[in-house]
Order: structure tokens, then C-alpha cells, then sequence
């Protein structure tokens, strides 16, 4: 969005409803009989929007520079400058994975976690 202004609005906006059905889905989820151990929830601006401390663990998966170059064109540089950099985000998970490898690689990774995140 090229508008500043307009997608700080519209940020500000969605953030809080996004948020705020997030909290609904996890209060349904723990009501039910057969609730389940790990929920996920993918947020991309988890950082951005301070609400990382909503969830019990996070989980960030990144790609280098030239792959996410490659999927996100010239909207990169501008993309990125909103973002908080990928090795700070890194520090601050629970668990994160560099997805550099095969999907093979990256399942087990997130079966780990799986496996990790339901340990009694």
C-alpha cells in the first residue's frame, strides 16, 4: 500500500478485531471436551502489533533474503522497512527455522514443535 497514512489506519483497524476473534477461537477451542493440546495461529505481524505476548509460544520461520526477494518482487526494500529484521525476530521465538531445505526438512521441524509444545 503505497498510502502511509491509510495503511496505519486500516492496520489499526483490523489489528484489534483480528485480536480479538484470535482470544474467541482459543476460549472455544479450551471449552470444548476433546480440546487440543497446541493450537497455532499464524500471524505475520505478530512483532509489528506487540502481540506476541498473547500467545504462550512463538514460532518464527523465515528465508533468506534472495528467496523472500524472489516471492515479494520490488515490494521487498519497501516491505521491509515496516518489518522488525528477521535475526530480531529470531532471538525473540520460542522456536525458529531458517526455511532454506527441503518441505521434508521443514515438516520435521514443525512436527518437533508438535511434539515439544504437547509435552506434558
Amino acid at each position: 500500500m503505497a498510502d502511509r497514512e491509510a495503511l496505519v489506519w486500516l492496520e489499526g483497524l483490523l489489528h484489534p478485531r483480528v485480536m480479538e476473534r484470535t482470544e474467541a477461537w482459543l476460549g472455544e477451542l479450551a471449552q470444548r471436551a476433546d480440546a487440543p493440546s497446541v493450537a497455532v495461529n499464524e500471524v505475520p505481524l505478530l512483532y509489528e502489533a506487540g502481540a506476541e505476548d498473547r500467545f504462550d509460544a512463538v514460532v518464527v520461520i523465515t528465508a533468506p533474503r534472495e528467496l523472500r526477494g524472489a516471492r515479494a518482487g520490488d515490494r521487498l526494500d519497501e516491505r521491509e522497512q515496516r518489518l522488525i529484521p528477521d535475526d530480531e525476530k529470531v532471538e525473540r521465538a520460542d522456536f525458529a527455522y531458517l526455511n532454506d531445505g527441503s518441505l521434508e526438512d521443514l515438516d520435521a521441524f514443525v512436527a518437533d514443535v508438535v511434539r515439544t509444545l504437547s509435552a506434558p
